[in-house]
């Protein structure tokens, strides 16, 4: 059965090879982009199998209306992949109010508001699949990445909790942790705050560093990644995590069996505050 896939995102990067993927197997795709000559070939080869919207993240009422004409125009959503998205680094301090408001609109609400508008749709079908694309990032914290991380976090929390409130209604919810891959995010999709001199000797300097030199090759190949990604629609139940990348699945494991010992060793402090 040809399914529909929702999926924002989609000029570039993971969005972008998810895409061609899809539609090379027969299935059809509803992306969003906001510039729409960044996939005129697309358009061109795959024609009504492939329809097209102009998105901003940013704007929750366009959300639902792209949403809502998706499924009218196909007649189902199958699968929602929530991926539109950037990095913003520098320091805390460094970061602008505006800058600091619009990643956290983009990555997080607009992720939040998209899934929301989805999920009449699925729920109605009697299931479906929910990708929400996080990070390396969604579970580990860098120096520099302050708003980015707060973003990743946010949304595998919400994510998280969404999994169990939707399992009963047949809605797979996937969290998505790739490490570093070979697209066009870590450059042409990241953005620098101002910079601020005393920060120089901090470790938030070092993303600076990475982002302004453009020396620094990843790790992960997106096409292997997105054929992974594809393949959970398939999965029964769905996976709620997919680590992708060796990087990613170091600095994970290394994290998390950080956060545990410090955890663990409060457990006589924890104990201490319940009522006797």
């Amino acid at each position: 059965m040809t399914r529909t896939w929702l999926i924002t995102g989609v000029s570039t990067g993971f969005g972008r090879h998810l895409t061609e993927a899809l539609l090379a197997a027969g299935e059809q795709v509803a992306g969003t982009v906001r510039h729409l000559d960044a996939v005129a070939d697309l358009t061109e080869k795959y024609g009504s199998a492939f329809h097209v919207a102009l998105l901003e993240m940013t704007d929750t009422a366009r959300i639902r209306e792209v949403v809502d004409a998706t499924h009218a125009r196909f007649g189902r959503l199958d699968v929602v992949v929530s991926n539109a998205g950037y990095g913003l680094m520098g320091a805390a301090e460094e970061l602008t109010d505006e800058q600091v408001r619009h990643q956290l609109d983009t990555n997080l609400l607009g992720s939040i508001q998209l899934i929301r508008a989805a999920l009449p749709h699925l729920r109605a079908a009697g299931g479906g699949r929910i990708l929400q694309l996080s990070s390396v990032g969604g579970q580990v914290a860098w120096p520099g990445g302050s708003l980015y991380h707060a973003t990743k976090w946010g949304v595998e929390g919400f994510a998280d909790a969404l999994a169990d409130e939707v399992a009963p209604l047949g809605i797979g919810v996937t969290i998505v942790e790739p490490g570093g891959a070979r697209t066009e995010f870590r450059y042409d999709g990241s953005r620098l705050a101002p910079k601020i001199d005393a920060y120089s000797i901090s470790p938030a300097a070092r993303i600076r560093r990475v982002l302004e030199e453009r020396t620094s090759l990843a790790l992960g190949d997106p096409v292997r990644m997105a054929q992974l990604m594809i393949a959970t629609a398939d999965q029964s139940p769905a996976p709620r995590r997919l680590v992708l990348g060796s990087d990613a699945w170091t600095a994970m494991t290394a994290a998390l069996e950080a956060r545990l010992e410090d955890v663990r060793g409060q457990k006589e402090v924890a104990f201490s505050t319940d009522l006797p």
